[in-house]
């Protein structure tokens, strides 16, 4: 009986479950990078891309630019094996202060997504059922069952990302499938008309390629659960790399499955490219089964959020810049009072509906994250040389240093585009400092 409590006692201090494996990690990052982006993104690209060989080429620029990421942030998550995403191997390479803004900003905005994912799939849940009464009401319903399956533990939490994620790519697989036997077209025909570009073709790539990173982004979901994944030496690398490479392989094949069906001038500008192609194979009729599709891919993305967000917060907790108490873990190896915090602040985004004004304020923070953990990459090289990595990132410093300017020449770009979210994001920067000098203080 003794050993019992005692054991129980060293989990509610902060052990995490060794209980998910590789296909967790390909689940998790498929749950949380492919969203609805995918089928809205490609109408952008098109308006500043209009021809097969550089629409293309954005795409693959794009999983060039995922996948250095990957091959650096796999040797970090296996040196550092600590659950808690970038926040972890930035705090222990960069200091306190780098990794204290790393970690809010990250867990405030994987919060703001969850509660912008559950919202879209309220819309179309609403759409398709109009007894389900207000998207909110879905939204909140959504969030709350995820939140309910996680504290049960992190084993029908990683079941349940499994299976989702498994549905989404099938739902995604068949409408590729669907579009290349009813299509008629031939994806790199030239088109009769092309409208001509207004200025730089170079800046009207780069634009493209800022929407395409965001489509993107979410490749690095596994390292939030470093220290939860068996055998994390070989799976943390094998998950990311080969996450991104069929991330990668799906969106070429739903990009060429769209131009299978309309031309790139078809989508050019529309907020909703898959919306063009289903009404052209289906006509209206065709809207449902695209909200349905939608509502399938979505709800793993909400579970990879209300998953990934408390692991954050905790990690924070455990190094003493959130309170200690969101270090408790229950028996199920769920950080617990992480996770109700976690998805207490994103439903107040979904009940507020200010999750809009959060994830742009903190989008800056997206790619700067990045950079910092590239950086890191640099740093624990030069100061830890002899400190044993299970995976090293090929090809470093070269390959390491391409995903570095890549990621700078990214935030001048977006700096440029959108100047008032920048400033408030350099704004809440500054305002960062005293609170994290009041937070280490008390």
């Amino acid at each position: 009986m003794t050993e019992s409590v005692a054991a129980q006692s060293r989990l509610s201090r902060g052990h995490l479950l060794v209980a998910l494996g590789v296909g967790f990690g390909i689940a998790v990052t498929i749950g949380n990078t492919i969203g609805a982006g995918i089928l809205r993104t490609p109408g952008t690209i098109a308006a500043h891309l209009q021809t097969f060989g550089l629409f293309m080429a954005a795409w693959v620029a794009g999983a060039i630019y995922a996948l250095l990421g990957a091959n650096a942030l796999a040797e970090l998550g296996t040196l550092v094996p600590r659950s808690g995403g970038q926040y972890v191997f930035v705090r222990h390479g960069l200091g306190d202060y780098a990794g204290f803004v790393v970690g809010w900003s990250d867990w405030i905005s994987t919060c703001g997504t969850t509660a912008a994912v559950a919202i879209v799939v309220g819309e179309y849940t609403v759409e398709l059922w109009p007894a389900a009464r207000t998207q909110q009401v879905v939204a909140l319903a959504v969030v709350a069952i995820l939140t309910v399956v996680q504290w049960l533990g992190v084993r029908s939490a990683g079941a349940v990302q499994n299976v989702t994620s498994l549905l989404k790519a099938l739902a995604l697989l068949l409408f590729i499938v669907v579009c290349f036997w009813l299509g008629s077209r031939v994806p790199w025909a030239s088109t009769a008309v092309i409208a001509e570009h207004e200025g730089s073709l170079l800046v009207a790539f780069i634009l493209a390629l800022q929407s395409v990173i965001y489509t993107y982004d979410g490749w690095s979901a596994v390292i939030y659960f470093s220290e939860e994944v068996k055998d994390h030496a070989k799976n943390i690398p094998r998950a990311m790399l080969s996450s991104v490479v069929s991330i990668a392989a799906i969106y070429l094949l739903v990009n060429i499955a769209f131009l299978r069906v309309v031309s790139l001038p078809t989508i050019a500008g529309h907020n909703f490219a898959a919306g063009a192609v289903v009404e052209h194979l289906f006509g209206l009729s065709g809207q449902t089964v695209l909200r349905l599709l939608v509502i399938v891919m979505l709800l793993s993305a909400v579970s990879s959020n209300v998953l990934m967000a408390p692991r954050v917060l905790f990690a924070m907790s455990r190094d003493g810049l959130f309170w200690r108490g969101a270090t408790e873990v229950n028996r199920g190896g769920t950080p617990d009072i992480a996770l109700l915090i976690s998805s207490l602040l994103a439903a107040a985004f979904i009940a507020s509906g200010t999750f809009e004004t959060v994830i742009a304020k903190l989008a800056f923070f997206f790619v700067a994250n990045y950079t910092l953990s590239f950086i890191t990459l640099f740093v624990l090289r030069r100061r830890e040389p002899d400190t044993p990595r299970p995976y090293r990132a090929w090809g470093h410093p070269v390959t390491t240093g391409l995903a570095i300017l890549a990621s700078v020449g990214f935030l001048i770009g977006a700096v440029l585009s959108d100047l008032v979210s920048s400033a408030w994001s350099l704004g809440l920067l500054f305002l960062s400092i005293p609170v994290y000098l009041v937070i280490r203080r008390k």
